[in-house]
């Protein structure tokens, strides 16, 4: 009987063997999948007859232990705006049904709730923008995007422009350049700029105004003054650290009135010079923005979340958190590429990506199978002529305990 048990734990061994090989083939597509390897090992042996081991027979081979290795796959390039791909240890931490998983598949999407959520459904962790701050200190939990939300507008408070006035123009010649600026509500209004040469060397009159419709008043003062500039073009007065103030009161369309402050100067330097040049702008600037809305979500490096919206401004609006595993072969696979911790399992580091030992975040990428398709064919191979040693080593044995048993009954 000895016999018969030592092929057949073989077989049962090398069936188990190309188990995991053809798992392992069947998932040589699956974004962050893990292949797994076999560990064979004998089983006890037998002492027979006196000579205190001399002569050992072993009972065959135990059912093999499956080790997954983690190692780093290849990075894919997607161009996905939700695929995150893992650069070193870590994984994504998603919650299925109540049950922290992890995963280092990164095919995200955003569910009809504002979630982002793993390809199956799962949710991904992470922290979420409250009061407009993303506060990496607090627990972790789903992270909600603003599907289908307007931003507040903001009015603008600062405006500057960058320009060159002719030094070499006649008295009377204006220059004219408008910034657009928004109100608290939102509307835009065009804040014109006039420069008019005032007949004295190296000095020109400014004029800044909004059309008069923008005023309930119907007429709008405009904010008036000089701009002195040295031998060499440069302004020296108003002085750095002086901005204009233009105020605009009494809005049209029932904003509350605005009051912007005009700078001349980018620190130390003046915005304005006068030099043998034609009068041109070369910039602008302004810190206001209407309402806008909610164009595209994307995973940036990092793993944070940003929200494109339809003004061209970016907001981030959530970061992924990742878990550090110390074991991560102890983990046991649950399907949909998700893993959850064992017995054995080490308490899992959570933080944000590129701290602690945990790896980085890259997106619109992937990370690919870690399946080598050369290996497991040679595996196969491998395991294939095993089991068919085994099986013939199961018919000899057949045929010797028959030649036994005809030897009996001719006696």
């Amino acid at each position: 009987m000895g016999s018969f048990s030592t092929p057949l734990s073989a077989l049962n061994a090398d069936t188990t063997a190309i188990d995991v090989v053809g798992n392992n083939l069947a998932n040589l597509n699956t974004p962050g999948f893990k292949a797994s390897t076999v560990s064979f090992e004998d089983l006890v042996t037998e002492s027979i007859g006196a000579g205190l081991g001399s002569t050992q027979v072993g009972f065959g081979v135990g059912t093999p232990i499956t080790l997954r290795q983690f190692t780093q796959g290849a990075l894919q390039s997607t161009g996905g705006p939700l695929d995150a791909a893992i650069q070193g240890n870590g994984f994504f931490i998603v919650n299925d049904n109540g049950n922290t998983e992890y995963t280092r598949g990164g095919n995200f999407q955003v569910n009809t709730d504002g979630d982002l959520e793993t390809a199956s459904g799962q949710l991904v962790q992470g922290w979420t923008m409250t009061d407009g701050v993303v506060d990496t200190n607090q627990p972790i939990g789903n992270i909600t995007v603003p599907v289908g939300t307007l931003t507040a507008p903001v009015a603008t408070q600062n405006a500057s422009v960058s320009l060159n006035l002719d030094s070499a123009a006649a008295s009377g010649t204006s220059f004219s350049t408008s910034v657009q600026v928004y109100d608290s509500l939102g509307q835009a209004h065009t804040l014109t700029f006039t420069f008019t040469q005032s007949g004295t060397p190296n000095q020109w009159n400014y004029s800044v105004s909004v059309p008069n419709a923008d005023v309930s008043s119907g007429t709008f003062t405009p904010v008036t003054g000089t701009l002195t500039f040295d031998s060499n073009g440069n302004l020296t007065s108003p002085a750095a650290g002086a901005p204009v103030a233009i105020p605009i009161t009494g809005l049209a369309d029932g904003a509350s009135d605005m009051n912007i402050s005009w700078s001349l100067y980018n620190g130390s330097s003046p915005d304005i010079t006068q030099y043998d040049q034609s009068s041109a702008a070369s910039a602008q600037s302004q810190d206001g923005s209407a309402a806008a809305n909610l164009v595209s979500v994307g995973l940036a490096n990092g793993g944070q979340v940003l929200a494109q919206y339809s003004n061209g401004t970016q907001v981030v609006v959530g970061q992924m958190a990742m878990a550090e595993i110390r074991n991560p072969d102890s983990l046991i696979a649950v399907g949909n590429s998700n893993y959850q911790a064992s017995a054995l399992t080490a308490l899992p580091a959570v933080g944000l990506p590129g701290t602690g030992g945990r790896g980085t975040v890259v997106g619109g990428s992937v990370e690919a199978s870690t399946v080598n398709i050369a290996t497991e064919f040679t595996n196969m191979i491998v395991f294939q002529q095993s089991y068919e040693a085994n099986a013939h080593m199961v018919t000899t044995i057949d045929q010797l305990s028959q030649t036994t048993l005809n030897l009996q009954n001719e006696q």
